[in-house]
């Protein structure tokens, strides 16, 4: 099977690419190698899959072959640049495509709105399209936890209504299941969506929690507790979600057995065990080995109290079942963090 994953050098995407790899799929990733946060984390993710480039930085349109893997490569690309994606897709004829790439972070999307629209609505219409003319058999794609907004009841279920969201990149990822859905009614094209949960390990993102709580503890620096430490959150390690992410790959909807007759589906994906975050602070306490100090601060623009994810639909239809606890996770996260790995260290 040929898989295209975009989001390559992301958290999430470098993992996905390196264990569809691994397992003998035939995979190209893409990733537009962003600026967003330091890119020699984008670069180590990379050299991990085994793609390597002899310079800094990677040129545009440049393919490199794996070094570990002799059926992974990967292509420097923007998914906003319609005729690279385009040529892209009609030089290798996918089976299957998983969207990951996008603008991340809820937060910058309050200060930079127009890279989320040009990236998670520009960018992702190219790969519908895409997807649409050189007829892929399925599409698996990002969507976020965020979309819940300031739904009350937990835990999310994917029936609940997503309706009111509370900053511009939980809109753009509503957008994405809404332009999903109506590509699948339209050109029968098999779409599977992924509400992805707080997502943590090892090569996590610098601005998430986990980095910027080991940064400022071994910095000596107070960690920022927001909502005065009142917050819960649905912490899933990466292992989880791109082994359930794999799940649904492998999974393609039928539209005879989906609501409607549409080839689509959405999914929750987390650790469905939402834990306090003075709880999740003191586990990286203890795994760095130092108490933290700590700034308590108001709820941010944006955030939400809690997140809970209910993944009954994907355990019963996919085969999903998170192993980690969040010990061992942040144990391996924390291992990670102080090793000769860590670019930003």
């Amino acid at each position: 099977m040929k898989i295209l994953v975009t989001g390559a050098a992301g958290f999430i995407g470098s993992k996905l690419m390196f264990m569809l790899s691994q397992r003998g799929d035939t995979v190209v990733g893409v990733d537009n190698i962003n600026d967003y946060y330091d890119v020699r984390l984008k670069y180590g993710r990379l050299r991990e899959c085994g793609i390597e480039y002899h310079n800094a930085e990677i040129p545009f349109g440049t393919e490199i072959q794996s070094k570990k893997f002799d059926n992974c490569r990967f292509v420097r690309l923007s998914i906003d640049d319609k005729a690279s994606v385009d040529e892209l897709f009609q030089k290798e004829n996918f089976d299957k495509v998983v969207n990951l790439a996008a603008q991340a972070g809820v937060r910058y999307s309050i200060t930079n709105p127009y890279a989320y629209m040009q990236s998670n609505l520009v960018g992702f219409l190219n790969i519908l399209e895409a997807c649409r003319h050189f007829k892929v058999k399925h599409l698996v794609f990002a969507s976020s936890s965020s979309v819940y907004g300031l739904n009350t009841k937990v835990p999310y279920n994917e029936m609940d209504k997503v309706d009111s969201p509370v900053s511009l990149y939980a809109a753009s990822k509503k957008s994405n299941e809404l332009m999903a859905h109506s590509y699948s009614k339209l050109y029968g094209l098999p779409v599977t969506g992924l509400r992805f949960f707080t997502v943590y390990g090892p090569w996590g993102r610098p601005d998430m929690s986990p980095m910027l709580f080991a940064k400022a503890i071994s910095k000596g620096e107070p960690i920022k507790v927001f909502n005065n430490g009142d917050m819960i959150r649905d912490f899933t390690y990466i292992d989880d979600i791109v082994e359930g992410t794999i799940h649904v790959v492998d999974r393609t909807p039928d539209a005879a057995a989906c609501e409607n007759n549409v080839a689509y589906k959405i999914y929750n994906i987390g650790c469905s065990h939402p834990v306090k975050l003075m709880d999740f602070i003191s586990e990286i306490e203890n795994a760095y080995g130092e108490p933290a100090k700590k700034e308590f601060l108001p709820m941010q623009p944006g955030d939400v109290y809690q997140t809970n994810a209910d993944t009954t639909r994907l355990e019963t239809e996919c085969g999903y079942k998170p192993h980690w606890s969040l010990h061992d996770g942040i144990s391996q996260f924390m291992q990670w963090y102080k090793s000769d790995k860590n670019p930003l260290k």
